[in-house]
């Protein structure tokens, strides 16, 4: 079911989506050659639950951890580990937060270290290609719309977009329809209302779209092994125009 939100639940998620923005600034000067994942779930758990919120992620459909961090091919849902990042690996940090019942998702990629020409270009398209696609989540317009601006500016750059997983609705659980793929036909697909509220996460790889799952059930890699980038953002359809909720200035 689609839940169409209020002015004053769409705040709620605002402020939500602002806290979640200040951790991802946190992490940029957080993550560094030489730190573990699992030392980036433990510092994001602790500054949510600071400023009064709740790490979302935790215990949903299983999952034990407050982010996933997925690395280099990995495409989503890493698991926080003890392994030591090193100079020059992309790390995708997603998560979820519950703030006095609002809810805001939102994925960033950061090079660790010194980045390069390949990663420059990886993580350029896909946060343009995530921006293309929320410009297209307009009221009246569909969401083949979204998915046809994303498929068409990253296949023109020489990368491809992940079909498996895809944008969603949200509030006032993690994940509600509508379903966004991030590919698709232009005028096809289910009318954007006022008041729907959906994540834009489009996940771009190097290489082939197609994909593998780790025995963990959880875990998604390239299937080539190429570098995969995701960014994402949570937003309300308004009659103005689409308000990131999930934004404090430039990522």
């Amino acid at each position: 079911m689609i839940t169409l939100k209020s002015a004053r639940e769409i705040d709620a998620m605002a402020e939500s989506g602002a806290l979640l923005a200040d951790v991802h600034h946190h992490l940029r000067e957080f993550i560094k050659p030489g730190i573990t994942s699992w030392d980036i779930d433990a510092f994001v758990d602790e500054l949510i639950a600071k400023n009064g919120g709740i790490a979302a992620q935790k215990g949903f459909e299983g999952y034990k951890y407050a982010t996933c961090c997925s690395v280099n091919d990995e495409i989503c849902h890493g698991f926080p580990r003890k392994t030591k990042l090193k100079n020059g690996d992309l790390i995708k940090v997603d998560m979820c937060i519950d703030l006095k019942g609002a809810m805001s998702d939102s994925c960033w990629a950061y090079v660790v270290g010194d980045s390069n020409e390949e990663l420059d270009h990886l993580m350029t398209v896909t946060r343009k290609a995530m921006y293309l696609g929320i410009e297209q989540a307009q009221v009246g317009n569909r969401i083949g719309d979204i998915g046809h601006a994303i498929q068409t500016y990253v296949e023109g750059q020489n990368l491809a977009v992940v079909r498996d997983f895809i944008g969603h609705g949200i509030g006032p659980t993690i994940h509600e329809e509508p379903a966004v793929p991030h590919y698709g036909e232009a005028g096809k697909g289910l009318r954007l209302k006022e008041g729907m509220v959906i994540t834009i996460e489009p996940m771009v790889n190097t290489g082939t779209w197609k994909m593998n799952v780790d025995d963990n059930g959880w875990t998604a890699r390239t299937r080539d092994g190429g570098l995969s980038c995701q960014f994402e953002h949570t937003l309300a359809i308004t009659k103005k125009g689409p308000r990131i909720l999930t934004s404090q200035g430039d990522q």
